[in-house]
């Protein structure tokens, strides 16, 4: 059963939840989810998820490998958190999980029942608007728990102002 939604209750603040990645669309994304953060009062969920490799569980290489990607995913929110705190003027939560992308995205959200929209980016490469927005995009038409945004992502900054 879905959790129930309740950013618009009294004693609850609507949150956007921001992916943020090492693609060149992720600022894309923080920076649509600051502009829409700054005109609606919502506050940002930044949510950098690291992806298990094989494990190697002998001589503490799992341990180093997690702490690694740790503090890699540690450096994407604080970059993160940079655009929105220039944007938006506030600090953004920040959460890091281990699993598959899609799996974690749900989690994320069925743990926060403030969260009320996803706002991803799409890629401008030839490869497709990217694996988590295909993934994600298409579980939106069959009961996903909250209304996600795609940011087209070589939408021109001047555009920001005008649709956030």
């Amino acid at each position: 059963m879905a959790v129930r939604r309740r950013a618009y209750e009294p004693g609850h603040r609507a949150k956007l939840l921001v992916v943020v990645d090492d693609t060149p669309e992720c600022a894309r994304a923080l920076h649509f989810a600051a502009r829409r953060s700054r005109r609606t009062g919502a506050n940002i969920v930044m949510l950098a998820i690291i992806t298990p490799e094989d494990a190697q569980p002998w001589l503490g290489i799992e341990a180093r490998m997690q702490a690694e990607a740790e503090a890699e995913a540690g450096k994407r929110l604080d970059a993160g958190a940079a655009i929105i705190r220039d944007i938006a003027h506030f600090e953004p939560e920040r959460a890091i999980q281990t699993g598959k992308p899609a799996e974690e995205v749900l989690k994320r959200i069925e743990t926060d029942e403030d969260i009320a929209a996803l706002v991803l980016a799409a890629g401008t490469g030839k490869e497709g608007p990217g694996p988590l927005v295909t993934q994600l995009a298409g579980r939106a038409s069959a009961g996903f728990p909250v209304p996600i945004t795609i940011v087209p992502g070589g939408l021109p900054d001047d555009d920001f102002e005008a649709l956030a």
